[in-house]
């Protein structure tokens, strides 16, 4: 797959009182593609459920470059920046475009999969390391 993004659409209630896009947005954004994504490929809610596992996040964080605005079209993308050989750790990447041309985010997320029963990090089942060999890499992948 060369790439994966969703294109969101920015409601009245996503703006902060500059009428631009609230900070905590960005990273739902995020989190809206990476699960879309997922689903897309089998791992959804309730397999996940099903074995006892779910993603945990080390580390999130989002580097604005331009504001978004109600009535921007936009779209954010999902790649894989490392991982283990597994895919037990990853980090991802979103870059959040404004109208298909300016760069407005770019969001870095570091995590895992954990056991929801034993709360401790597990290696996900073959279902979900063929989900994750499918998530486009960023040109500089990692594999560990």
């Amino acid at each position: 797959m060369n790439e994966f993004f969703t294109e969101p659409e920015i409601r009245w209630s996503d703006l902060d009182p500059n009428f631009h896009l609230r900070h905590s947005v960005y990273y739902d954004f995020g989190a809206y593609t990476r699960v879309e994504f997922l689903t897309s490929h089998a791992i959804t809610p309730a397999v996940m459920s099903e074995n006892n596992i779910g993603p945990i996040l080390f580390r999130e964080e989002c580097v604005f470059k331009r504001e978004l605005r109600f009535g921007d079209k936009i779209k954010v993308d999902l790649k894989l920046a490392k991982s283990t050989y597994n895919f037990s750790r990853w980090t991802m990447v979103h870059e959040i475009w404004r109208n298909t041309d300016t760069l407005s985010a770019i969001i870095t997320i570091d995590g895992a999969w954990m056991d929801t029963i034993k709360r401790k990090l597990v290696m996900p089942p073959e279902i979900f390391r063929t989900a994750f060999e499918a998530i486009p890499k960023t040109e500089d992948f990692a594999s560990s």
